[in-house]
């Protein structure tokens, strides 16, 4: 009779302790399969959620579908920082924990007869759809290199990656905006890479957006989350293979093609989940345009970076 009363006991201990440890299950919303997002599918692969007592469910989601989940609680956070700051000018109760990619691994590539952005004065461009991430990218890049977007060059806009690459090579414009590994097929194809947006500007992408009522009631869990995103990134950077390898599978592409998109968007990602002041400038000043805003909007209307701070302590990152 003792002997099963143990028994009970010990199973009911074990069971206590085993729900304590039961990791904490979220869902994160992702736009897409796009290198400069991998820092969540690499921090789910290489075990980095685990590390921190999460067992993460991924989803790709995109257009407005994301913010409205958020909002309603169908998911826990989401990934672009773009969207999360125009989202809480509206109204919406959201904001911005945290970047991994401050600057878009966006770049510029030119026929072979292009050798730098001033000698595209005057040419056609290729980018995807007005208002579309390449076309924002590219104005920016001439700007920095103090073109005027409206009048120096000609914007051809609506056809895809591959497709512009094809463009270009029957001559129906000089250059185009693409991601990795777009630089790569160019390359192969005759073109330059002529510059890299996130080696000229900072233009947050990749980062973390919670509901703010999440961010109140659940801060402990969005510290370990934050903290795996600067794990996966730290790893990005230091370990080539395994990232090469987690690219090819996480996006179904051949060894060589992953190996030139980790060359191409690896320096994109901090490790240290920091977001520059200047990139969030940038992005609210968009938002603002793009919904007639007037007033003043100050950072902490749009982001809480306060969380973030811990957990760079407790990771042993000194403020910078």
């Amino acid at each position: 009779m003792e002997t099963g009363i143990r028994i009970i006991v010990l199973l009911a201990v074990f069971l206590f302790h085993s729900s304590l440890w039961a990791a904490d299950k979220i869902r994160i919303g992702i736009p897409g399969p796009a290198a400069q997002f991998v820092t969540f599918p690499l921090a789910q692969k290489k075990g980095f959620f685990k590390e921190e007592g999460l067992e993460a469910e991924i989803i790709q989601m995109r257009g407005n579908v994301p913010m409205a989940a958020l909002v309603n609680g169908d998911i826990d956070y989401y990934t672009v920082v773009g969207s999360g700051i125009r989202s809480a000018l509206r109204g919406l109760p959201l904001k911005v924990l945290a970047c991994y990619v401050p600057g878009l691994p966006l770049m510029l590539i030119a026929r072979p007869e292009f050798k730098s952005v001033k000698d595209l004065k005057g040419q056609s461009i290729g980018v995807g759809a007005y208002g579309a991430t390449t076309d924002v990218i590219a104005r920016k890049i001439f700007k920095h290199f103090g073109l005027d977007p409206e009048k120096d060059v000609k914007f051809i806009s609506g056809a895809e990656g591959p497709a512009r690459l094809n463009a270009m090579k029957q001559g129906l414009f000089a250059a185009t905006v693409t991601s990795a590994p777009g630089d790569f097929q160019g390359m192969k194809m005759g073109f330059k890479v002529l510059v890299r947006a996130f080696e000229l500007f900072s233009y947050p992408n990749n980062g973390l957006v919670a509901n703010t009522r999440k961010i109140k009631e659940r801060p402990d869990e969005v510290k370990r989350i934050i903290k795996a995103g600067i794990k996966a990134n730290r790893y990005i950077g230091q370990n080539r293979e395994g990232t090469i390898q987690v690219l090819a599978e996480w996006l179904k592409i051949d060894k060589e093609t992953a190996t030139a998109t980790y060359e191409s968007v690896s320096k994109a990602f901090n490790d240290d989940g920091s977001l520059p002041e200047s990139g969030l400038r940038v992005l609210i000043d968009e938002a603002k345009r793009d919904g007639k805003i007037n007033r003043e909007v100050s950072f902490d209307e749009v982001a809480d970076l306060s969380i973030l701070s811990e957990a760079q302590k407790e990771l042993g990152i000194k403020a910078k």
